[in-house]
């Protein structure tokens, strides 16, 4: 029998590489759902290729756009997420959910009662309101699987294990295009750098999240939100060749490491394909990698944004909307040439100082509205300061 999928945010990188897969196993999926903000033109093209009956695309002129293209094909074309119900009649077997930013956490919470597995490769969703997220799959039965690679692979290690064993976890980072950059070289860093990743094709906010680390900081966040595992037995090493990327060790003495290529076709494939016997295109083992990791702490005086963690409640809270907002509204000045590399830490680091924000760490987001509406006030705080 056919899988029936839906995918949240197809034309991203997630999303069309996950189509790339379902392209060579056609005759085992059916697509129902293909979603975009803006590029209805790339939409087109999947929603033939894949024969897709069931399509949404947020911006109000790219769905007018598209309405028109579309009128002479039996293709439903909706605007938003509020048509869920007239799209599934009953529940799908997959679903990825990998909208990027807090666009994103609305269509995923509201999508799992309609699918019996959702692979998430939404950051934001699962660092601000991973509360909600873990209600919903446990009141309609849907399996969960992460899609980043450090979190599929801890996944994917504690498959048989339960949370609990965990004695320490350890997320690798490549260190970005900085990682053995001198410290008084930090303030000369042009955006065409900070976008220069050695090892990861990504898009401009990852890559700048990769050069100052702040990624590492929302994948510890997600680890503890995920595995349930507190922060002091988080920790960040770097890693540049990215081979090496989590490594788990158990309180009977027994470590794990996952280890995959840098490609994220490997942690989506098995997203899709879980505990299939089918087999990925890789690449043989890289001894040389193994061999010698290079695996070290972080430099804190280079990534001085992996000290909030100090700063960082033990339970869910509204607090790490701020975090997420300050650093989306700190990259996008930087990369509009308004403020500088260093600053967006310094920034940051002053902005959640601010005793304003502490009331926040109290508080457990319950519903939707209530991060974004934080979110929309964080950006405004930050574009008052007149920067």
């Amino acid at each position: 029998m056919r899988q029936k999928i839906a995918i949240l945010g197809s034309t991203g990188s997630i999303g069309t590489t996950l189509l790339k897969i379902v392209n060579k196993d056609k005759d085992n999926f059916e697509i129902l759902l293909l979603t975009a903000k803006k590029n209805y033109k790339l939409l087109i093209k999947q929603s033939k290729l894949f024969n897709v009956k069931n399509i949404i695309i947020n911006d109000k002129k790219s769905f007018k756009i598209l309405k028109k293209k579309l009128k002479n094909r039996k293709i439903n074309v909706y605007n938003n997420f509020d048509d869920f119900n007239l799209i599934f009649k009953k529940k799908v077997d997959y679903v990825m959910s990998s909208i990027i930013g807090l666009d994103g956490l609305e269509p995923t919470i509201n999508i799992i009662k309609y699918t019996k597995k959702i692979a998430i490769a939404n950051k934001e969703a699962i660092i601000c309101g991973w509360n909600m997220i873990n209600k919903e799959l446990i009141k309609n039965n849907t399996k969960f699987v992460p899609v980043d690679s450090e979190h599929f692979s801890i996944w994917f290690a504690l498959k048989n294990e339960p949370y609990n064993s965990v004695k320490e976890l350890y997320l690798t980072a490549s260190g970005g295009p900085f990682l053995n950059l001198p410290l008084n070289q930090f303030k000369k860093i042009r955006i065409k750098d900070a976008l220069n990743h050695p090892n990861w094709k990504m898009g401009k906010k990852i890559s700048i999240d990769s050069a100052t680390m702040m990624n590492k900081v929302f994948e510890v966040i997600e680890a503890k939100n995920i595995f349930n595992i507190d922060y002091d037995k988080i920790f960040i090493l770097t890693h540049p060749k990215s081979y090496i990327h989590a490594i788990v060790k158990l309180k009977n003495g027994l470590i794990k490491i996952i280890a995959h290529e840098t490609n994220m076709m490997i942690p989506i494939y098995n997203t899709i394909y879980d505990d299939s016997k089918k087999e990925v295109k890789s690449s043989n083992l890289d001894i040389d990698k193994l061999n010698n990791p290079k695996l070290n702490e972080i430099n804190i005086k280079k990534y001085p944004l992996v000290n909030i963690f100090k700063k960082l409640p033990k339970k869910s809270s509204l607090f790490e909307t701020i975090l997420v907002s300050a650093n989306d509204e700190l990259v996008s000045l930087f990369l509009n040439s308004r403020i500088g590399f260093t600053d967006i830490s310094r920034i940051f680091l002053k902005l959640i100082n601010n005793k304003e924000f502490d009331k926040y760490k109290l508080k457990t987001p319950k519903k939707i509205d209530e991060i974004l509406n934080l979110n929309n006030y964080v950006r405004l705080k930050i574009n008052s300061m007149g920067i």
